[in-house]
């Protein structure tokens, strides 16, 4: 997984205080903009958008990650891009080598019924449909921040799945570096100091230090 953030909204602390303090005929500052997030007023995040670039997630992430509705997507797209080896170009989950399960040699099956479908003059929007769902993907997204911590809130719990979390952990670092303000308290409610909202919590509470940008490659 490589998630780079590719461009923001300048400013966005400055513009989302310049949006809180506006409601209040007060000037744009950080304790402004504190108080309108603390106070649940997170409307003015929506004037901040980010821009991220995001590759080598599965599609069972892909399709995780299109439920957070209002976001832009731009995906690879499987009609137009020829799958090169799945063997290096798939997502596989550590518990498969932790138990000694080997997948490779049926994706290399899969890539082979893949490429002859297509030299038997199968369209590529047909042939796409014997590839799994940990093909990987790539795509650029973009949210405004009040979206993201709500994306975040979701995704960076212990009980979310383990790599739109770690997709998530990876695009909170890098927002927190661009808005230092806007995501200051910003997670899982844990991370926030807040209480477990799950019927069944994971025992194991996370804090803001957790998250860690992957490496490209990972």
């Amino acid at each position: 997984m490589n998630v780079k953030l590719l461009t923001y909204t300048p400013s966005p602390d400055w513009v989302c205080a310049t949006a809180a303090g506006m409601c209040t005929h007060r000037g744009p500052s950080t304790r402004v903009l504190r108080a309108a997030m603390k106070s649940g007023h997170t409307s003015v995040a929506e004037h901040a958008a980010f821009t991220f670039e995001i590759r080598g997630i599965s599609r069972v992430t892909l399709q995780q990650l299109v439920r957070h509705r209002h976001a832009s997507y731009s995906v690879e797209s499987q009609r137009h891009v020829t799958i090169e080896s799945l063997t290096e170009h798939c997502v596989i989950p550590e518990s498969f080598d932790r138990l000694g399960v080997d997948v490779r040699p049926l994706l290399a099956e899969l890539q082979h019924t893949y490429e002859l479908l297509m030299a038997a003059g199968v369209p590529m929007e047909d042939a796409r449909y014997v590839l799994p769902e940990g093909a990987c993907t790539s795509l650029v997204l973009t949210m405004n921040a009040r979206e993201l911590r709500h994306f975040f809130r979701l995704r960076c719990c212990n009980r979310a799945q383990w790599e739109i979390r770690a997709l998530a952990d990876a695009m909170l670092v890098l927002c927190r570096q661009a808005a230092p303000v806007l995501f200051e308290r910003c997670g899982a409610p844990c991370q926030c100091g807040e209480p477990c909202p799950e019927v069944r919590g994971c025992g194991h509470p996370r804090t803001p230090e957790t998250a860690e940008v992957p490496d490209a490659g990972d």
